[in-house]
């Protein structure tokens, strides 16, 4: 029980510091008020991504109030292994930030595109195509080692599957949008993972000022 605490303080001071960044990034990237059309995501994604994802974020929320709400759900874990949910925690929160930074107003919540919206290949995504859904997979993935919970773990499996689904669509409106541009994009970077070759990890090129 005296670890659950321990966990909860971190997540507590966690979300504290990590959330009101990500809503100042998520309001300035709305400034234009235009309006997405989500319905371009599919009925199946419609129907299950945010659904999933709202109970996970219950669940979340629910240890991170009181671990003994969530209590039904434990699974036994060793305390090594559940420490090592905070590295990873870390690790996802660093990735989301500097994710977000690097997006800046072409943060969108959905598989289509702003007007203004520039295909963004500096930050992490010199290397990879989705670091905010790799960031969304770890801090996931940590929250759930610390709790010690199966709940969040398969919650976590599921909206992840479910991301990859939209990743196709994604990618393909990207690639309506940014024509070769994109697709040469693709070929030197990975989705959620660098390509790793004989040479090395392959990245784009530093374009940055």
């Amino acid at each position: 029980m005296l670890l659950d605490d321990t966990f909860q303080r971190i997540l507590l001071i966690s979300f504290v510091v990590v959330l009101p960044i990500a809503l100042y990034y998520r309001i300035k990237s709305q400034a234009t008020r235009e309006k997405l059309d989500r319905r371009q995501e599919g009925l199946f994604i419609l129907a299950t991504l945010r659904p999933v994802g709202l109970l996970l974020w219950v669940g979340i929320f629910a240890y991170t109030i009181n671990p003994e709400r969530m209590a039904w759900s434990a699974v036994p874990l060793p305390d090594g292994l559940r420490w090592s949910g905070v590295a990873v925690l870390g690790v996802a929160a660093a990735l989301l930030l500097w994710t977000l930074h690097s997006l800046g107003p072409n943060l969108t919540d959905t598989v289509v595109t702003r007007q203004a919206h520039t295909l963004v290949t500096r930050g992490p995504y010199r290397w990879v195509r989705h670091p905010f859904y790799d960031s969304a997979g770890l801090m996931v993935l940590g929250v759930a080692l610390m709790a010690a919970n199966w709940f969040l773990m398969l919650g976590g499996l599921v909206f992840m599957i479910l991301i990859v689904i939209r990743t196709r669509t994604e990618e393909d409106k990207l690639l309506a949008r940014f024509g070769d541009s994109y697709r040469t994009y693709m070929m030197q970077t990975g989705r959620f993972l660098p390509h790793v070759s004989p040479g090395g990890v392959r990245s784009w090129p530093d374009t940055t000022p």
